[in-house]
């Protein structure tokens, strides 16, 4: 028993440290190989269709134009604007130049400017359109011209559209459309290329989402994904030294932070590949949807159909928006227990609990209640075990010099009592998952963002400071100041350490009553919502183990 209490502890201590890094952040995928045959594409337009209008043409009222009808409207950038976010449309490429949320700020100061998605060090914006392997130019760095008459767009009450218009010296017209939703991250992006030349062309088009390299989670996955054949794939930053691929039915993709993400979404997903590089000249992270190469004759054109998600990765906005996006939110090993818990932590939330710091007293409180039993069988195993240190320590006394014998008289004593020493660990062991998951929730959940509790908390996803101060202090990281409930959270540790019985060994009991010195230094630099949810099982933990060891001795 007192092995397995040990062994226990430095598990756990461990885990705090390790498994965030096997369990939780994905590693390099396998690349799958290159599929044998030609990628299945969508339907080519022929000559006599090309000049129909298309779907979207004819919501807005427009045909398509013929290249000599080419909108030659010039703005430099369009300004797109809803209650959800502020866009810039650069006509260099028809790009998405900036885009910045306007409900989150970059930090919890009053004066913090909004959270940009795509920021100003993103030189070549997101959302564009290349060719490869087709000799044709690249639209990239072309300069579009447009059919708006204004330089700002406002989308209120319907969904609004804005095109963009270039031709390439080999005669391929580009249409490039956007469709603006109100209240919604949610943007159409429509592409129509039309041949205008006397020679046939057959151009590989690739539209990549593009931004800067994340920070870098320490817990969480930051940087380019893809959901590919029913898969998660996620590839860290730093495995971009060399390209990845991927092929196979790609339902979106794009670049991912701790919170937030850009995501591309085919209206028609099919067979497709899909690259992800690192871009070090412009020091951006590409990852190119690849469409397969279409001969385009003189006059015939081809449509494709996208959807792109700019937002936050909450769980409501991503399943509103369909396309399976939803399962960008993954929680790593524990994902399928992580998911019901953040359902119901936002439940709380809905039914009335304004506080999202109450909301996870109250969760952690509910699954105390669910493994009230285990606990109860693990505290009297420990009560049991605690009546039996006196004659433990006799035996230990007695046959200090022959360990064989000694741990025979030992287990002769269980059996003597009838004490099963494993029944006070199997149940600890049992919860370890639900906590780990429930873990892993409150250290990624968006809610949890710039969410306050109360006092000097007032962003949940960040550390406890009181009183903060300028003085570097080793192992905490900044801010610097007093984590005050880490500290509290670490002498209930204590606490729990004092109501167990101690074990026989005297190193081992030094390095059981030296684990909450250790957890308290982990957890100085984890969010608070973090230590709360721990503080708070401690303290039902302590309640429930006096209660049980009160009914037992």
């Amino acid at each position: 028993m007192e092995h397995m209490r040990l062994l226990l502890a430095i598990f756990l201590t461990i885990m705090v440290f390790v498994l965030w890094e096997l369990l939780f952040v994905p590693g390099q995928p396998v690349q799958p190989p290159e599929p044998s045959g030609q990628s299945r594409s969508t339907e080519s337009v022929s000559d006599d269709r090309a000049s129909e209008p298309r779907p979207d043409s004819r919501q807005s009222g427009k045909s398509d134009p013929t290249p000599a009808e080419l909108p030659s409207q010039s703005f430099g950038s369009i300004v797109v604007e809803n209650n959800l976010y502020r866009a810039e449309i650069s006509e260099k490429g028809a790009a998405i130049s900036r885009f910045v949320l306007s409900r989150y700020r970059q930090s919890m100061d009053e004066d913090s400017p909004r959270k940009q998605l795509v920021p100003e060090s993103n030189s070549v914006g997101t959302a564009l359109i290349r060719f490869a392997g087709s000799g044709l130019e690249s639209p990239e760095q072309a300069v579009f011209t447009t059919d708006s008459d204004s330089d700002h767009l406002r989308v209120t009450d319907q969904p609004e559209t804005l095109s963009f218009y270039w031709q390439s010296s080999q005669g391929l017209v580009i249409e490039k459309q956007y469709v603006f939703y109100p209240d919604s991250y949610k943007i159409g992006l429509n592409i129509h290329l039309v041949n205008d030349g006397s020679a046939p062309l057959a151009p590989e088009m690739i539209l990549e989402m593009t931004n800067p390299r994340p920070d870098g989670g320490t817990f969480v996955f930051e940087g380019p994904f893809a959901y590919v054949d029913g898969s998660l794939e996620e590839v860290k930053p730093k495995n971009l030294d060399e390209e990845q691929a991927f092929s196979g039915k790609i339902r979106w993709a794009g670049i991912e932070d701790r919170y937030f993400m850009t995501a591309l979404v085919p209206e028609n997903p099919g067979e497709k590949r899909i690259r992800m590089n690192e871009d070090t000249d412009r020091q951006v992270l590409r990852v190119g949807y690849i469409e397969p190469m279409q001969r385009l004759g003189a006059g015939a054109g081809q449509s494709y159909e996208y959807h792109l998600f700019m937002g936050p990765k909450r769980m409501s906005e991503l399943k509103a928006f369909g396309y399976e996006l939803d399962k960008a939110i993954n929680f790593g090993f524990f994902d399928i227990i992580a998911k019901p818990c953040l359902y119901l932590m936002n439940k709380i939330h809905e039914f009335g609990v304004a506080n999202y710091g109450v909301a996870i007293i109250l969760l952690t409180m509910l699954f105390k209640i669910i493994f009230w039993p285990l606990g109860n069988k693990s505290y009297r195993s420990m009560a049991e075990m605690k009546k039996l240190q006196p004659l433990m320590a006799d035996i230990r006394k007695k046959y200090k010099d022959d360990k064989k014998k000694m741990n025979e008289e030992v287990m002769r004593l269980y059996k003597t009592y009838k004490v099963n020493p494993m029944s006070g660990c199997l149940p600890m062991v049992v919860q370890i998952p639900v906590f780990i998951a429930f873990y892993r929730m409150l250290y990624e959940a968006i809610e949890l963002r710039h969410a306050p509790f109360f006092l000097w908390i007032n962003d949940l996803s960040s550390p406890d400071r009181l009183f903060r101060f300028d003085i570097s202090i080793p192992l905490m990281a900044p801010p610097y100041g007093i984590p005050v409930l880490t500290i509290i959270m670490g002498a209930t540790m204590f606490l729990q350490q004092k109501l167990s019985p101690p074990p026989g060994d005297p190193s081992q009991a030094r390095i059981m009553m030296m684990l909450p010195l250790v957890f308290t230094v982990i957890f100085v630099n984890f969010p608070s919502g973090l230590v709360l949810y721990w503080l708070t099982n401690n303290v039902l933990s302590i309640a429930q183990q006096y209660y049980v060891t009160r009914k037992t001795v």
